[in-house]
């Protein structure tokens, strides 16, 4: 199952906890049927796209989301790398890189098993764009 997420800002990080719950529920719902086990163990959340990337944090307070965008920018500036001779988002190839493109979430009872703060979020480094979320169950 998929769903698509558009970006407003070149660097933003998006919640997309309440997409990837829904698509989880749907997924547990369609493979009731095919499934032995009661309880499907995991998700797994993918963004199949090389300038962004999927993370797990804390969605209650939106500066660590901030933070997170700060840091990375401090750490891999802008214009500066071979690519940037090509295309101008070396920087964005580079932090999702670190990040990573996908996450995997334990499921009980069809729902997610995040802990009390966190939240499942693209981290965009390269919009504002349309980007394509895809999750599996495991």
């Amino acid at each position: 199952m998929e769903f698509t997420i558009k970006s407003r800002k070149r660097e933003e990080i998006i919640d997309i906890t309440n997409e990837v719950s829904e698509a989880v529920s749907k997924l547990c719902d369609e493979n009731k049927k095919r499934i032995c086990n009661k309880d499907i163990g995991a998700c797994l959340v993918y963004v199949p796209h090389a300038t962004c990337a999927i993370i797990v944090n804390e969605n209650y307070d939106s500066a660590v989301c901030r933070d997170i965008l700060q840091y990375l920018k401090k750490q891999i500036p802008e214009g500066i790398w071979e690519h940037d001779k090509i295309d101008s988002n070396a920087d964005s190839h580079i932090k999702s890189t670190l990040l990573g493109p996908g996450q995997i979430v334990p499921i009980d009872a069809g729902k997610l098993q995040l802990g009390r703060w966190q939240g499942i979020a693209l981290a965009e480094f390269d919009g504002p764009r349309k980007r394509r979320i895809i999750v599996k169950i495991l």
